[in-house]
């Protein structure tokens, strides 16, 4: 065991019972060796190692033996247990026991705080590092009896708060002894999660992407100061350091952040243990694939209240899923060969662990993996084997029960906590619950009788009817007293052990003594059950689609050869627009194109009278992801979009319906020097690593005008408060990367800063810019650092000035993505005019049209249309400001863009001209794969309505028969923007 940190109050001793070198005066000072002897038991040793009609031998505060032949010695206490079980105490391996969260900090009147508060810890106050738990925390009685009721014997604590949160304490559940003892260690591990300290105001980070860059900082910033590199001391750094060889525990609150926390483990050669949300079934091979052990809360989720339609309306497809299919996750997980340990977190009251554990036993989970994911798991992420089993040596954590300690009929008799006994239901009260037919004075009754142990009550009832009664149980005998119709009855008896039935004397209202008899009735739910082998069948679980929402996939497309036959072929290329023309795809690329092509194997389409294009290409976009500003900073260059690409997204769909393949997720335009860009493929159902490009070329977004100096910000005091500090950034920012850039490749040591690491691929030509832009100062503002720093700015995205400095762009080089026809909707704005897109293409700059816009990009294919209008382009060079154009400025266009032999077959087959109003999308393929199809979109619709009928029909059982039920919420659809400071939790 680590050395304990308490010794700044107390000493650790061997001991359980008293701390012998502390002077005492009450009484003699001799110690106790207590050992107890429990025979006949079927004793669980481990899940794998159970004996029957085997002894458990303890002393004091640890198992001596433990087997079927156990030497007793004398002077032992022998329990007699026969009939009884015993296995380890339970382990929750996450919690905040006894320590309280601090309350957020109030922003009060204290202003925006961008920089940290303490002096000689990190520059960041969310990393906490040296946070020691044993300083606050207190013993919580009231809590521990609901842990130990419900078989817990130890808790793995930590304190709630902060990025990097510091070590936690394994604490045993032992009320009569104190924290010298009850602490079984004081460093059981370092802890993180994404959510930041309650105890600091400071703002960044201001997202998922923030907190994962944070993060991999830290980690560069501890080696850093590891090998003596830092001038200044660093509390947190050395704690970090210190402690790096603890088990990391990571909170995450969906599958996505779980694979988020891994990704950035894996970077850094750390393996995490996760703390799961109960949805991994959702991705249960990406969850696998991390390798973890996770931790799983059980806090199922109850089901909606249906009976309102026009409210269960609003209930997305998603959520009525999570009720139905969320108490099998622990099946997945533990078919899918997962390892896990259960904690009783998030539940609202512990009280609810156990009868969500029968649920999910109910579903499938083995009971013999139950009891290891509360037993030798969670010790063994700890790495502390004197608990979670019964070994000789381990401590005397057990608790005894009268059958399988899963079973609803289960009663848990004893906890025992390092040899400390606590009675829950005495094994000396009997069981007497159930139905029973009750004679007494010539009348007939029916008395049912619940609960379990000390607290037993009982309940008469007349014809159905319930009638006043006042029942009790105590040491074996009944005494009840009822009143029926002014008739008072009073009846009192002993109980016979293992006897069906009940008797005693009963005294009616004028005192005549008579006897009664109360015969145990069969349980009708029982007998059905036996009657009824259908009852017995698996419980319902709805099949999981990929993602797990409306319109997902059962299965995953997979690559087919297809010939499309004689349809109109928009090349986006030299040979312009084919008509009667075949392309087949194989192998995931463009194989030919032509006429009369054959292919026996091919999946043959007929595209007559139709229009088969590239797929849509849309520069610039928000959807797909968890987060798009990270806004806590005036420079974020540390973030990457590429870390909350969100594949749930409905977006993505929706897009692929309306012929977009590929887009850039841009960063947000929160601050001058935004976040690197993911650029993707619209790969519904396909998990955000197999989004993002293979060697995607490399992007930033960078921004100008309102939005970065926080023009409409009521409390924004960031720097640059003017369009002209906007430049000093842009100045200061590459002045600062061009020196990190020469002493990174001096071969001098250097501090390793994402920041500049990326700041330094821009002034190499290495990373591309793509800048929001409106004012024609600004854009001219930005060429002109660039051509000082001697690189080119990629992209001006908006542009909406383009129209005034278009011969400045042409011989800049740099391309323009915009807008067909918005303008008016801010100040810096007013100037755009419809014919931007055309002025800059004529002047030779490379123009795109994109969306920026949820919606707009279901519908790309019409704003390219606009320009056929507004400024007299040609048909096929509008249609390439969708297609190649935008392929062209993210440098995919060797792979995508335009349909050509060899490249990617992503291509949309349309119903009618791609540029009309009336066209559909008929297919969207991606690298042969068909992601949209809208012959199956329109038997999805249908598949959906009939799904959440059945899960309301489910639900409205689940109501009818008296199962808790929660008030149906609707959730808002997502709709980010550049300027959109939210993210999506899960």
């Amino acid at each position: 065991m680590k050395k304990l940190y308490l010794l700044l109050f107390f000493l650790c001793i061997s001991t359980l019972k008293a701390q012998e070198y502390f002077p005492t005066d009450k009484g003699v000072k001799t110690t106790e060796n207590k050992m107890v002897a429990f025979t006949n038991a079927t004793i669980f040793v481990t899940p794998e190692k159970v004996i029957k009609k085997g002894t458990l031998l303890i002393k004091n505060d640890k198992v001596i033996a433990v087997g079927k032949t156990v030497k007793i010695p004398s002077g032992t206490e022998i329990v007699d247990v026969s009939g009884k079980n015993i296995y380890p105490s339970f382990i929750d391996i996450y919690s905040d026991f006894g320590i309280k969260k601090p309350k957020r900090i109030s922003s009060g009147y204290g202003g925006t705080q961008y920089a940290a508060e303490r002096d000689g810890y990190y520059w960041n106050d969310h990393i906490r590092p040296e946070t020691n738990p044993i300083d606050e925390f207190e013993f919580d009685t009231k809590k521990a009896k609901h842990f130990i009721d419900a078989g817990f014997g130890v808790v793995n604590t930590h304190l709630h708060d902060g990025i990097i949160r510091g070590n936690g304490l394994l604490i045993a559940l032992n009320t009569n002894t104190n924290n010298s003892y009850r602490v079984l260690d004081d460093m059981s591990a370092q802890y993180l999660s994404f959510s930041k300290s309650f105890k600091s105001k400071q703002l960044y980070p201001g997202s998922r992407m923030g907190a994962m860059a944070l993060l991999r900082q830290v980690y560069y910033d501890a080696d850093w100061y590891a090998k003596g590199n830092m001038k200044n001391k660093d509390l947190a750094l050395e704690a970090l350091n210190k402690k790096k060889n603890l088990v990391h525990i990571f909170e995450t609150d969906n599958n996505l952040d779980a694979l988020r926390a891994d990704k950035v483990g894996d970077e850094f050669d750390i393996q995490y243990t996760l703390v799961g949300s109960g949805e991994e079934y959702e991705r249960i091979n990406d969850i696998k694939a991390t390798n973890a052990t996770f931790i799983i809360p059980i806090n199922f989720q109850v089901a909606y209240d249906v009976s309102n339609p026009l409210l269960a309306k609003h209930i997305t497809l998603r959520d009525m899923r999570k009720w139905n299919q969320e108490p099998s996750n622990l099946h997945v997980l533990s078919k899918n060969g997962v390892s896990f340990a259960l904690t009783t977190y998030r539940l609202k009251s512990i009280s609810d662990f156990h009868k969500n554990l029968q649920k999910a036993i109910e579903y499938g989970f083995d009971k013999k993996q139950a009891l290891a994911a509360l037993t030798t798991i969670p010790a063994n992420i700890i790495e502390n084997t004197s608990i979670g089993n019964l070994n000789a040596g381990s401590y005397a954590n057990f608790i005894i029960t009268s059958g399988d300690v899963f079973d609803k009929k289960n009663t848990i008799h004893e906890n025992w906590v390092q040899g400390s006994k606590n009675v829950i239901n005495s094994m000396t009260i009997a069981d007497i619950s159930g139905k029973y037919e009750l004679a007494v004075n010539d009348n007939v009754y029916t008395l049912t009788i619940s609960g379990k142990g000390k607290n037993q009550k009982g309940s008469v009832q007349s014809n159905n009817k319930k009638i006043k009664s006042k029942f009790s149980f105590n040491d074996d005998w009944i005494t009840m007293t009822f009143n029926d119709k002014g008739n008072f009855t009073r009846i009192l008896g002993k109980i016979t052990k293992n006897s069906t039935t009940l008797q005693g004397n009963a005294f009616d209202s004028l005192g005549n003594k008579s006897t009664w008899t109360a015969t145990k009735l069969e349980d009708k739910k029982e007998s059905k059950k036996k009657d009824n082998k259908s009852d017995n069948s698996p419980v319902t679980v709805l099949p999981v689609t990929y993602p797990n929402v409306g319109f997902g996939n059962y299965n995953l497309p997979k690559t087919q050869i297809f010939l499309i036959k004689n349809t109109t072929v928009w090349t986006s290329e030299a040979d312009g627009i084919l008509e009667n023309t075949d392309v087949l795809l194989k192998d995931g690329k463009i194989a030919e194109i032509g006429k009369n092509l054959s292919n026996r194997r091919a999946t043959v389409i007929d595209g007559t009278g139709k229009h088969l294009t590239a797929g849509i290409v849309d520069e610039h976009t928000h959807i797909g992801a968890s987060a798009i500003n990270e806004w806590a900073q005036n420079s974020s260059a540390e973030v990457s979009i590429e870390d909350v690409v969100d594949p749930n997204d409905i977006n993505i769909y929706r897009n692929l319906s309306g012929g977009t393949t590929s887009a850039q997720i841009l960063h947000g335009s929160a601050n001058p020097i935004g976040g690197r860009s993911a650029i993707i493929k619209l790969k519904w159902g396909e998990n955000a690593e197999n989004m993002i490009y293979n060697n995607s070329p490399k992007f930033i977004k960078f921004a100008l005008g309102e939005n970065v100096k926080q023009s409409r910000s009521p409390n924004g005091v960031r720097f640059p408060q003017t369009r002209m500090g906007v430049e000093q950034v842009f100045v200061d920012y590459f002045t600062r990367a061009a020196a990190y850039d020469a002493l990174r490749k001096s071969g001098k040591p250097y501090r390793k800063d994402i920041e500049m690491e990326v700041l330094a691929e821009i002034l190499n030509k290495e990373r591309f810019i793509s800048c929001h832009s409106y004012v024609q100062s600004e854009i001219n503002m930005l060429m002109k650092v660039a051509e000082k720093f001697n690189f080119t700015v990629n992209t001006f995205t908006h542009i909406l000035e383009g129209y005034k400095v278009a011969d400045k762009m042409a011989a800049h080089g740099v391309g323009g993505s915009t807008f067909s026809d918005w303008w008016a909707y801010k100040y810096e704005v007013n100037d755009a005019i419809p014919f931007n897109a055309a002025i800059m293409h004529n002047a030779g700059v490379t123009v795109a049209i994109n969306s920026d816009d949820r919606e707009m990009s279901r519908r790309l294919n019409q704003e390219a249309a606009k320009t056929v209008k507004y400024g007299g382009m040609s048909e096929e060079e509008a249609w390439k400001m969708v297609t190649i154009n935008p392929a062209k400025l993210l440098h995919i266009d060797d792979k995508v863009g335009s349909i050509k032999v060899g490249k990617d077959a992503d291509v949309v087959l349309w119903s009618h001209h791609p540029m009309s109003i009336y066209a559909k999308v008929e297919k969207t393929i991606i690298e042969g794969k068909v992601f949209f199809d809208r012959a199956e979109d329109i038997k999805k619709r249908q598949a959906i309505k009939e799904e959440k009928s059945k899960l309301i029909n489910m639900m409205l059982q689940e109501k009818l028969g008296g199962g808790k039920t929660q008030v149906p919420v609707k959730r808002g659809d997502r709709n980010f923007h550049c300027d959109t400071l939210e993210e999506l939790k899960s």
